[in-house]
């Protein structure tokens, strides 16, 4: 009874927006289980508004309204510069890469990112293009799922008292069962209303400081004053307000690309461009999407240095070793069930959204882009294999998730750079480059997927100096080199006229 009299509000505003978003994925089951284009696609039809509200729903997730938000603890207000190097990539996305990839994935007959690579680089390899890229795509979002899982579940545990296991399962599992059902349309639709959501609490989390504190004089005087320490032990003093004060600029640098070139590169952020509706729907969602993204990540990236004033020096020193629970402590400090009942509402959305994507994307990437290919199949048991798919890729996060590898932060960038990496090269040079071949598509990826491999595991934290040289650095620049290369030296490998002629029409 006093558990229920304590966390009853948030439990129970927690259960109606997870109802109404299992309601919402299984209202579209019958329609989306028609067809592989229905399912895959939602058809093509989804309204610009949707999708550059699912957009930013996704690409906004556990990992930055916690892991993100919580850095800035550590890094102070200087980690908002992250938000730029988003925001500008956020754009590059919807001008460069958004109008061509939709047209080009209509005319290929696209319906996958990895498909899109055997369409695009037609030959005798592509299929194995098709198929290693889709490797690539379970692998990393393994740790951007993980990330996400572990964020939420921390959450949960730290606000509401739930056992980190069963936090991590109930977010997992609610967000596979309604995108098993809905498919693309459960998936879009359900991030636009999350992401309305997302954006109403990214703005209450900026204000739960100022209001703590009694104002903005009183905050920033105290801000300006603190006694907390660095990691080293160091005393603050005005560091959370100064610039570079107590964070590595090229450590900002590095976050800011690693995930903010996702939006270039990620599967589950490009398959958006396949089912926008029409040109004019293109053009809203160029326009809306950077707004969206810019006001919240603004608010987010500032939320961990201000909850400095909110806690005690004891305090602060835990925190700042273990900054993906500084969010949920601002909750428990602020002590108002149905603030903090709202804003877990939107953090399970923005846990959910992101879940409910890369789910989504390993599950076509195994049944579509791999089984399909090995052992061709009719269009109903594509679709029904899908869902089993993202049900077993969801047991291995799960128990991924029990004994995460990293942090939210390190798993989230770790799985940018992968995609960044291993991707950009191959789909900017589909996109514009005639002369890209298979065999540079093929050993971009593979150069993108060791030199990531190689610089975490092996060179970045087993060598003095090394930790804050991202592996987004050697991996980008050595990948697009080695496409840009294998190309011009296999230029007899490019596609035929004809089918340049569709591609580029």
């Amino acid at each position: 009874m006093d558990y229920l009299s304590q966390h009853g509000l948030t439990l129970l505003l927690i259960a109606v927006y997870v109802g109404l978003i299992i309601y919402i994925g299984w209202h579209f089951q019958k329609r989306a289980s028609q067809n592989v284009n229905e399912y895959y696609l939602a058809n093509r039809k989804i309204p610009g508004w949707v999708v550059s509200l699912a957009f930013f729903s996704t690409f906004i997730s556990t990992s930055t309204y916690i892991g993100q938000a919580g850095e800035s603890f550590k890094y102070g207000l200087s980690w908002a510069y992250v938000a730029l190097f988003w925001v500008v990539f956020c754009m590059i996305s919807w001008l460069v890469m958004g109008p061509r990839m939709r047209s080009q994935s209509i005319r290929l007959k696209s319906v996958t990112v990895p498909d899109y690579f055997h369409l695009r680089y037609q030959s005798n390899l592509s299929k194995s293009i098709r198929v290693l890229s889709s490797f690539i795509i379970l692998f990393a979002t393994l740790w951007y799922m993980t990330g996400i899982a572990k964020g939420g579940a921390n959450l949960l545990n730290t606000v509401l008292d739930v056992d980190y296991g069963l936090g991590a399962f109930i977010l997992i599992f609610f967000t596979c069962g309604y995108t098993m059902a809905g498919g693309m349309y459960g998936v879009m639709w359900t991030d636009a209303i999350q992401g309305i959501l997302m954006f109403l609490v990214a703005i209450i989390m900026l204000i739960i400081p100022f209001y703590f504190a009694g104002g903005y004089s009183p905050l920033m005087e105290k801000l300006a004053n603190l006694q907390h320490v660095t990691p080293d032990g160091s005393p603050i003093g005005d560091g959370m307000m100064t610039f570079g004060g107590v964070a590595s600029m090229y450590y900002i640098i590095a976050i800011g690309l690693t995930i903010g070139m996702k939006q270039v590169s990620d599967p589950k952020l490009i398959i958006r461009f396949y089912s926008i509706k029409d040109k004019a729907s293109m053009k809203f969602a160029m326009t809306w999407t950077p707004i969206f993204l810019g006001i919240s990540l603004i608010c987010v990236m500032c939320v961990g240095a201000l909850v400095h004033v909110m806690v005690s020096d004891e305090e602060a020193a835990y925190l700042i070793n273990n900054t993906d629970e500084v969010v949920g402590v601002m909750f428990n400090k602020l002590n108002n069930p149905t603030v903090t009942g709202i804003c877990m509402m939107g953090l399970f959305a923005a846990g959910m959204s992101s879940l409910a994507s890369v789910t989504f994307i390993a599950g076509t990437s195994i049944v579509k882009d791999i089984w399909n290919i090995w052992k061709p199949m009719e269009e109903q048991k594509i679709v029904r294999r899908t869902k089993w798919a993202m049900l077993g890729y969801c047991v291995v996060v799960f128990l991924f998730t029990l004994y995460p590898p990293a942090g939210v932060v390190e798993m989230s960038s770790f799985a940018g750079s992968v995609f960044a990496a291993s991707f950009f090269p191959t789909i900017f040079g589909g996109l514009y480059l005639r002369w890209g071949t298979d065999i540079g598509a093929l050993s971009s990826m593979v150069a993108g997927m060791v030199v990531n491999v190689i610089w975490r595991f092996g060179i970045r934290f087993n060598f003095e100096g090394m930790e804050q040289v991202h592996e987004v650095f050697p991996a980008f620049v050595i990948s697009f080199l080695v496409y840009v290369v294998a190309s011009k030296l296999t230029s007899n490998r490019v596609p035929d006229k004809d089918h340049l002629k569709l591609v580029f029409s």
